[in-house]
């Protein structure tokens, strides 16, 4: 059976390994009715719309 005749170094390791360790941002959408990016299947933050219906107002009084 094959072994390594020496050790990887912790460099080496790292290095290897850095690719599976990497943060992926979160896909971002266009809000149908105002314009601003959200996250998907979410209410959207500006204007309170989820799925062409408010969800949440924000009118203020």
């Amino acid at each position: 059976m094959a072994v390594p005749k020496r050790r990887k170094s912790k460099s080496k390791t790292r290095t290897r390994k850095s690719h599976n360790m990497k943060a992926n941002a979160p896909g971002v959408v266009e809000c149908p009715q105002c314009g601003e990016y959200k996250l998907p299947h979410r209410v959207c933050q500006n204007c309170g719309y989820y799925k062409d219906r408010e969800i949440i107002s924000t009118e203020e009084d």
